[in-house]
């Protein structure tokens, strides 16, 4: 794993390094995922081209856009993200986000980093496979639905919440909450 002098970017090398194991485990990438539409490589195309988008925007080139099988396309992907994020001063850089002010970094670890957990259980599942995540993943996924607010259901965002009960595991509870039976 690639480390850096930067906590925040650290934090979204080490949620990439769990969805490469989802990844590397493979499966049927045509199979449908939790996500309504979407079949496992779909997730993955998605998490790939979100993040090319949102540095494309910040004007970071990650080169061409990968091709091939779904863990060829994530490792080349993950090995650009590396390679641009290395420059500490670079992802300490300032924009004006959708939520306020911030920095890349600061992007990377909550926003795609929420994505990288909350779709590693969609590809897991897609793939047939389970994941469970840890209290501190838990804790992020809690933080980042709470700062969402009113547009945690926007379009593209999350589907309608649906019912559990209230004695439900901590993690069955917060998929409910992002439209997602556990």
């Amino acid at each position: 794993m690639t480390t850096t002098t930067h906590p925040q970017i650290q934090q979204y090398l080490d949620n990439a390094a769990l969805f490469t194991e989802v990844v590397d485990a493979g499966g049927p990438w045509d199979a449908t995922s939790p996500c309504a539409g979407w079949s496992a490589r779909d997730v993955l195309d998605h998490v790939v081209e979100t993040q090319r988008s949102f540095l494309a925007q910040r004007e970071l080139d990650l080169g061409p856009a990968p091709t091939g099988e779904p863990a060829e396309v994530w490792r080349t992907h993950l090995d650009a993200v590396r390679r641009v994020v290395a420059d500490d001063d670079l992802v300490s850089r300032e924009y004006d986000g959708y939520f306020g002010r911030t920095t890349i970094a600061a992007t990377l670890a909550t926003f795609y980093g929420f994505d990288l957990l909350v779709h590693r259980w969609d590809l897991a599942r897609g793939l047939g496979r389970d994941t469970t995540f840890s209290d501190a993943e838990l804790e992020t996924i809690e933080t980042a639905l709470a700062g969402f607010g009113e547009h945690l259901y926007d379009d593209g965002v999350c589907a309608p919440a649906v019912p559990v009960p209230d004695d439900a595991p901590r993690q069955t509870r917060l998929l409910a909450q992002m439209g997602r039976r556990g």
